[in-house]
């Protein structure tokens, strides 16, 4: 079990994206919650976290990424042995009714778009995290 006084408080979440711009706002904004951030750049990336010994508590992911698409890596991590309960928020700026139920019919926990409130997003991970 990790050091709690070396661990963050909210506990680390990956963040896959092929736009380094919402990488970057995820990151400040999810850092500034108390999490930690590790992020994948693309879908390739993301399947590779999802292989690794790297140590995630959630998931935000886009659905439309190069390498890999974002219902490709929640397969993966919904068909890990390890993983396959790991929560996982899909964000993207595509938001048609017929993604959104292939997202939540792929085990997604939820489904938002971009442009997000920072403020509903962490509020929505502290939610399904059952954290205050």
């Amino acid at each position: 079990m990790p050091n709690p006084s070396s661990a963050p408080r909210g506990g680390r979440i990956l963040v896959v994206d092929d736009e380094p711009h919402i990488r970057r706002v995820l990151s400040t904004i999810l850092t500034s919650a108390g999490f930690d951030v590790s992020e994948a750049s693309d879908g390739t990336e993301g399947m590779d976290a999802v292989n690794s010994d790297l140590d995630f508590q959630f998931v935000l992911l886009d659905f439309m990424m190069p390498g890999a698409t974002g219902l490709e890596v929640l397969a993966r991590i919904r068909s890990h042995p390890v993983r396959a309960d790991t929560p996982v928020i899909i964000l993207t700026a595509k938001g048609q009714d017929t993604d959104r139920q292939a997202a939540l019919a792929g085990g997604a926990n939820d489904f938002l778009t971009k442009p997000f409130s920072p403020k509903k997003l962490l509020a929505r991970i502290h939610e399904i995290l059952d954290t205050p």
